[in-house]
């Protein structure tokens, strides 16, 4: 076997065992377990009951992901500031729970196709809403704006609203009372959120959420595996065709 031949075949062994190794579809379906990274503290998409069961319609997603590969689902916890590690640390499959898509994360990993367009708006409380319609309005030292760490909404922040005040609040299922309490004035977050939360808590008010400040797309994290991509992108297309995600849609979003 000359050098050339010896080259070719080994770059085939190669380029063999890399695709084997990163066929996550395979691993799922041996396994006969899905594991689904999600953060449990951002409903609609991701939440936890008193009990700590998780809930909320990407969980939802995620069960119907799991029944459509036919095997059992497991879901991991993790946290807006982890996702990209845990992620790489091959702790779950796919990160399910209203995540954003960011130029960022996706120089480390792929998303699915988007399944929700959304946008930062802010929230306040309703009886200081007109205090907090605008971005000049809010980039000043005197606003007290709250933020949860390691996500797109702490970086809109930063980039976008430099001069006022930023409190990094760890918890966000309790953020919001930042903000019925007086000890905040807004938080700049997703509108999808913003319309759920004054829901919950008449003393909010979403503030333009038809109008947000910018445009994004919420979609599911992957890891660099395109066959596995391409199998989540076409049950997604399935499940948005046949109706089942607007039948979840309604239930979590009201509409």
């Amino acid at each position: 076997m000359n050098a050339v031949r010896i080259v070719a075949v080994c770059a085939a062994a190669l380029l063999a065992s890399a695709v084997a190794r990163a066929d996550r579809l395979d691993d799922i379906l041996a396994r006969g377990e899905l594991r689904v990274g999600s953060s449990g503290d951002y409903l609609p998409f991701s939440g936890k009951d008193d009990a700590g069961r998780y809930r909320g319609l990407d969980i939802d997603m995620a069960g119907d992901l799991a029944r459509a590969l036919g095997v059992r689902l497991r879901l991991v916890d993790t946290s807006w500031p982890t996702l990209m590690r845990d992620l790489a640390d091959d702790k779950f499959d796919i990160a399910m729970g209203g995540i954003s898509i960011s130029l960022e994360r996706q120089k480390r990993a792929l998303y699915s196709t988007p399944y929700f367009d959304d946008g930062k708006t802010p929230i306040a409380r309703c009886d200081q809403a007109a205090r907090f319609q605008t971005l000049e309005q809010l980039n000043r030292p005197e606003t007290r704006l709250v933020v949860n760490p390691g996500g797109t909404n702490e970086r809109f922040a930063r980039t976008r609203l430099p001069n006022a005040g930023l409190t990094v609040f760890p918890d966000n299922t309790a953020i919001f009372q930042q903000i019925i309490a007086g000890k905040a004035d807004a938080m700049v977050t997703d509108a999808v959120e913003t319309r759920y939360q004054q829901k919950l808590h008449p003393e909010l008010c979403a503030l333009h959420p038809d109008k947000p400040f910018d445009f994004s797309q919420k979609a599911y994290l992957l890891p660099n595996d395109w066959r596995w991509k391409a199998w989540v992108d076409q049950w997604l297309n399935q499940r948005m065709r046949d109706g089942a995600f607007a039948r979840l849609s309604a239930k979590w979003l009201g509409s």
